[in-house]
This record gives structure tokens, sequence and C-alpha cells, in this order.
């Protein structure tokens, strides 16, 4: 399998963001981990000036601190994933979202990238101090939960979701330092950095 890596979006990365989130819209998939780029596609500069607020804010009900990344492929420099990593919780987020929000593009999908994906995530939230991290998915996105519990992730529970997606959900936790430390043999020889800034 192609390395991957994290890195933080810059604006050399205006035309495959912009890409990324219409491969989306166009096969009509929902988007997530995006850190909101897909509502900021005519004004790029003002969403990467939203990531560093977002990276020094203070943890309120309103607004959390959190990192967002593009997941590239090492061989050719492709844009092939996205995560938000919140880095603290609020009422709202552990109701509905928890620490990580991630995808992989449609046309990338099914190649094993979002078990690197998570780890990176992981590895950012242990670097953070963050121990256990909460994440959701669709019921019926087996893709997402397979990928949660490949990294340890155990199910906590189950519901119907009648405040913003309307579907059934699945809750889990994972314990980050046992993921990181069972998951490195697997998924370390597939990183070409832990993450990267780019101008």
């Amino acid at each position: 399998m192609d390395r991957l890596g994290y890195v933080r979006p810059g604006p050399a990365h205006r035309e495959q963001a912009w890409e990324y989130i219409e491969e989306f819209l166009a096969c009509g998939s929902n988007i997530n981990g995006a850190g909101g780029l897909q509502k900021y596609l005519e004004d790029y500069p003002g969403w990467l000036d939203r990531l560093e607020v977002a990276r020094r804010q203070v943890p309120t009900e309103e607004a959390l601190p959190a990192e967002t990344f593009f997941l590239v492929r090492e061989g050719d420099g492709k844009i092939v994933g996205m995560a938000n990593i919140r880095l603290a919780l609020n009422e709202s987020q552990r109701r509905h979202g928890g620490h990580i929000g991630y995808s992989i593009r449609p046309t990338e999908r099914r190649k094993g990238y979002n078990k690197v994906n998570l780890y990176l995530a992981l590895l950012v939230c242990q670097a953070h101090g963050i121990k256990e991290v909460l994440l959701d998915c669709d019921a019926a996105n087996a893709g997402s939960y397979r990928t949660m519990e490949a990294l340890g992730g155990t199910l906590v529970r189950e519901y119907y979701d009648d405040e913003e997606d309307f579907c059934m959900t699945r809750v889990y936790t994972i314990d980050v330092d046992r993921a990181v430390e069972t998951g490195r043999d697997v998924y370390v020889p597939q990183i070409s950095f832990p993450f990267r800034r780019e101008k």
C-alpha cells in the first residue's frame, strides 16, 4: 500500500481541496472530517483562517479546539482523505460527533487508507494527552465502524439520531494508548510522516 501522511492545509492545496469536495458532491456522498471546507469553496483563505482560530480555541459550549489535516499519499501528493480532530468535547459533541471525524474521497475507498487515517488521528490525540476518544457513525456505514473496530473501538451504544443525521448511529470509544501501541507494527510502516505543515 502507498505510504500516507498528514499535512496541515495551506494555500498551495486550494485546487486539490476544491476537487476533493467536488468529488463528494458529484456522487452524493456525505462529507465528514473536512472541518467545514464544503462551506468555504468560494473563500479558501477564510477557511484557513478559521482553522487557525480553531487550533487556539478555548473550549466552550459553542466552540472547541480542533486540528484539521489532509491525508496525503506520498507517491503523488494527492489528497486522499481528511480528518478533523476535536481536542476537547462539550455536551453537544458528546451527544453527537465525538472527537474525530474522518473521510476518504470516494474514488480512493476500499484501499485500507481510512485505518491509517484514524491511526494518525489517534497519534494526534495521544500527543495532546487525550486518553480515550469518542466516535460515532451511521450504523449503515460499515466501512466507518469497521475502521473504528480495527483500531480497538468498543461499541458503547446504538441509537436513532433524530437531531442531525436522522439515522441509526453507532457510538464507539477507543483507548488511545492501547490502540497506538497495538497498531504500531501494522500502521507505522504505512506512514510517511506523522504530520507536516505546508505553506
